[in-house]
């Protein structure tokens, strides 16, 4: 039984793409790609020949069959265009229904942009937040 790898790709540069990251692309047996154009110039930089789906917002919940079927036959990778699968990019439903039907379901970690521009933002890491976290109040720390 595969697992369902959610692969962070890339923000601008690919260079920021983890050697894991380009292992489980180039292991698995289908890679469902929020676009399957920017998808494939990615896989072409790095040598990747595995089997292309497109997996997005319009046809999210008609590709879960097909995404968990190829599960059978090995591990499946999830990319969205930039970023991280799931975060502002189709994914959540897959998930569910990955977990659902008793598939393991992994990260694989990347760039992060909120994170890279609070580093060089200037701003105490501490104040930061996000959607499920930010506070209630004003922090004094934001007005100092």
């Amino acid at each position: 039984m595969g697992i369902l790898y959610l692969v962070a790709t890339p923000i601008g540069n690919l260079e920021d793409m983890s050697p894991r990251a380009v292992r489980i692309l180039r292991e698995a047996v289908l890679i469902a790609a929020e676009d399957t154009r920017h998808t494939g110039k990615l896989l072409k930089h790095f040598g990747i020949g595995t089997k292309l789906t497109s997996y997005f917002e319009h046809n999210k919940l008609q590709k879960i069959d097909l995404i968990l079927s190829r599960l059978v036959d090995g591990d499946v990778a999830v990319v969205s265009d930039a970023g991280t699968p799931a975060i502002n990019d189709p994914g959540y439903e897959l998930v569910k229904a990955a977990l659902a039907s008793g598939y393991d379901v992994r990260p694989v970690p990347g760039p992060s942009a909120p994170i890279a521009a609070l580093t060089v933002s200037g701003l105490p890491p501490t104040v930061s937040c996000t959607s499920a976290t930010c506070p209630t109040r004003r922090l004094s720390a934001v007005n100092s």
